[in-house]
């Protein structure tokens, strides 16, 4: 029986992603690093074969994961800025993607152990970067649609500047999440920094209440 392209193609897919959603939950579960190929395989029910026709290394496989998260936390960044049209009211929106943003503890532990591995590794660490430089230029091009008849904070510069402010405050409050395990607390200090990182004046907001700064 003639097995058609289009059954081959789909197979192809369903392989991948279920290779991807078992190194994820394996990683996770062992740390990056400490985890074989074959561990992936067994996990997934592959062959290191069908691993070998997706991926070359966990690397490049991690790489496929870090791009499935991207690409999600752009398109959350992007559906909250948009609720308000042409004009977004930027602490609203905030409060929009912080309450829908992807806080997920397990993507954070594997994320900081692929963090160590790629410092010790040149080559590693340059890709890494590059995923990382996709990620705010996508943040930076929504920053600019919000702020386009509005000017941001002087000290930011420009909307890739502000972007760049944007992940350092991401990475920081979720650097506390690995340790304190509070995802309401996280979504609190996220918000309150990126509406002062944002908005004129409102540096003022990071110690009301404390939220941002505890």
């Amino acid at each position: 029986m003639t097995v058609r392209a289009g059954e081959t193609t789909r197979r192809r897919a369903r392989t991948r992603a279920n290779l991807l959603d078992a190194a994820f939950t394996v990683f996770a579960a062992k740390g990056f690093g400490r985890v074989s190929i074959e561990e992936v395989c067994e996990a997934a029910g592959y062959s290191r074969g069908a691993f070998y026709s997706n991926f070359a290394t966990l690397d490049e496989l991690f790489f496929a994961l870090y791009r499935q998260r991207a690409d999600l936390i752009a398109e959350q960044v992007t559906a909250a800025l948009a609720a308000d049209g042409p004009d977004p009211d930027v602490p609203a929106a905030v409060n929009r993607i912080t309450e829908v943003l992807l806080l997920d503890r397990d993507w954070l532990l594997v994320k900081t152990d692929f963090l160590v591995h790629a410092a010790r590794s040149p080559e590693v660490a340059r890709t890494l970067l590059e995923h990382r430089a996709e990620l705010r230029r996508a943040i930076a091009g929504e920053l600019a649609r919000v702020h386009r008849h509005t000017p941001l904070p002087a000290v930011l510069g420009d909307a890739e500047g502000a972007a760049h402010a944007v992940v350092a405050a991401y990475d920081g409050i979720t650097a506390r999440l690995l340790l304190d395990r509070d995802t309401e607390r996280a979504r609190d200090r996220l918000a309150r920094m990126l509406t002062a990182l944002l908005t004129e004046g409102g540096g003022a907001l990071l110690t009301e209440g404390g939220g941002a700064t505890r």
